[in-house]
């Protein structure tokens, strides 16, 4: 086998390095820009990015044979434009070298325009969110005759959380009336405006353009319209082989060609390159979740989603968890995980339109163990347990998905995203690291006073079933609804009744409360001068008493222990 150069994405996210030093994003005297092209299938991405395009990679433009046969972008591809580089950019190259070197770099500084052409089916969404995490800017591609489609949305959700600028392109303009055109164009604008009006990107730029006038099977002395246009309002927005240009470092989203001697590219698939240690696999992960508003239906505990981290997607499983309620309004920490901090156990993401309304308690809803302060914390967390093992760097990008719904449903199937904290490397994690795991289910129990046996010590029922091994719960204070403090004693009888000691005694006015009725029935014997005779039947309190018992759980506890709240 001779010599082989291949094509690969560099997948880590530090800077991988093969020889001398280089800076992020920049190639010699040229700065480099990824742009993800996005949109709904069928919006001419592909025929916009081939527009745009001087030099193209072996993946560009729908080079595959699957892509030809099925006539759609079923892959990532790259391509790339360069621009002289603006003023305004000149700071952030390095000083140039001393003495001029020999290559194909040009003399003048360039900004470089990487285009990641992703897929608009449906179907490939994992591609998708797979090319957005590696770009620095989103061009989102709109069928001007149609507008905003289910899969425009998605990604326009997509660019939300990966990437902080935008423009729109309105493409296929040249389908327009021509009496209409500019009318059509005005009022798609309008609409794309107010689309954006309440994202981050409101205010983006939206430019129309013809990529393909006469559509794909037109002939190529067709020029492209608004191109130009394009190009400028792009520039205004922020070795190896990349591009056929000689470097000597690359980092996440740039794609370049590595030279390998007596290796056969057939035996190569699809993996990740990277800088030593800087990825790691895991089988679970803790990471901080933001529900993404469009996704329909609650993200609740033990569900299962598909889970992007990184460039894989891998089935998941949930568990959420937020701060304790007195630390609702701590500041969000995105960059670690602090496991000495107690966390409160959650059925389900709390978001405002199921944060329940404030009550005199203060307490937590004990079903789904939602804070009562009619508020949502700042940050919420989530235990993810994968289906298989994941390998990822750490503070990546996690998204959740549903890719199971319906592709034609009028729905986002994106639920959540998140930055992962802490991976969990140990197969047997459950073991060795849940356990640290602090994160709790307040629980409340309540019971009735049945009886009092003396100034200090009554007898409960209905606050355990007959089944609780009451001895878990010996030592736990109660308080009764007439105001003494009470410490559970022991079990009494078979039934799930407890005795409870009251250590300051009953107050006067709560024993006149729990004063038995006693009940007289007269009865006459035979003859006229028989005696009455009293009755007394089974006392029981004049009034109910209550008890109620708060107490805490840890749920990755091995002994399960019980602890008394507050």
């Amino acid at each position: 086998m001779g010599r082989t150069t291949t094509a690969v994405a560099a997948g880590g996210a530090k800077l991988a390095s093969v020889g001398g030093g280089g800076s992020c994003g920049m190639a010699g005297r040229r700065v480099n820009v990824n742009v993800g092209v996005l949109g709904h299938i069928d919006s001419g991405k592909t025929a916009l990015v081939r527009a745009l395009s001087t030099t193209a990679s072996t993946a560009a433009f729908d080079k595959q044979p699957q892509s030809r046969e099925r006539g759609i972008t079923l892959d990532l591809g790259f391509s790339c434009f360069s621009v002289p580089l603006p003023a305004r950019l000149l700071s952030a190259l390095p000083a140039p070298p001393a003495a001029p070197e020999a290559g194909p770099e040009p003399s003048e500084p360039q900004l470089q325009f990487t285009l990641v052409d992703c897929p608009g089916h449906a179907s490939l969404i994992r591609t998708i969110i797979g090319g957005a995490q590696i770009i620095d800017l989103m061009m989102l591609v709109i069928d001007v005759t149609k507008g905003m489609q289910t899969q425009s949305a998605e990604c326009l959700v997509i660019g939300q959380i990966s990437c902080q600028r935008l423009v729109v392109v309105l493409n296929k303009i040249d389908l327009l009336a021509e009496g209409k055109r500019q009318a059509a164009i005005d009022k798609m604008t309008r609409k794309m405006q107010k689309t954006l009006e309440n994202t981050k990107f409101q205010g983006a730029p939206i430019i129309p353009v013809a990529a393909k006038p006469g559509g794909p099977e037109a002939p190529e002395t067709e020029a492209p319209q608004g191109i130009s246009e394009l190009i400028e309002v792009v520039k205004k927005v922020k070795s190896m082989q990349m591009f056929h240009m000689p470097v000597t470092t690359a980092m996440q989203g740039d794609r370049l060609g590595i030279c390998v001697t007596q290796f056969d590219p057939k035996l190569l698939e699809r993996g990740l390159v990277c800088a030593p240690e800087s990825l790691h696999i895991i089988h679970a992960a803790l990471i901080s979740v933001e529900k993404i508003p469009y996704f329909r239906g609650p993200l609740q505990t033990k569900s299962k989603f598909h889970i992007t981290v990184g460039h894989e997607t891998v089935m998941g499983r949930l568990m959420f968890f937020s701060p304790a309620p007195d630390s609702f309004d701590h500041e969000p920490v995105l960059d670690t995980f602090d496991f000495s901090r107690e966390y409160l156990f959650q059925e389900q993401y709390l978001c405002k339109d199921l944060a329940p309304a404030a009550t005199d308690s203060g307490l937590t809803n004990e079903k789904t163990g939602q804070a009562t302060e009619g508020h949502c914390p700042r940050q919420q967390w989530a235990l993810v347990e994968f289906e298989k093992p994941v390998t990822c760097p750490q503070l990546c990008l996690v998204i959740g998905s549903r890719l199971d719904a319906d592709i034609h449903a009028n729905m986002c199937r994106l639920a959540f995203h998140g930055v992962l904290l802490h991976g969990l490397e140990d197969q047997n994690y459950a073991e060795s690291l849940l356990p640290r795991l602090r994160v709790y289910k307040l629980k409340h129990k309540h019971g009735l006073v049945e009886r009092v046996i003396d100034d200090y010590n009554v007898i409960c029922r209905s606050l355990f079933k007959k089944e609780t091994n009451i001895q878990l719960f010996v030592g736990l204070k109660v308080h009764l609804s007439t105001g003494e403090l009470g410490v559970i004693d022991s079990a009494f009888g078979q039934s799930g009744k407890s005795k409870i000691h009251i250590p300051g005694g009953l107050s006067p006015e709560s024993k006149k409360i729990l004063m038995p009725t006693v009940k007289k029935r007269s009865r006459t014997g035979q003859g006229e001068m028989a005696k009455q005779k009293e009755e007394v039947e089974r006392p029981e309190p004049a009034h109910h008493v209550t008890l109620s018992l708060s107490f805490k759980r840890y749920v990755f506890d091995t002994q399960k222990r019980m602890v008394q709240y507050p």
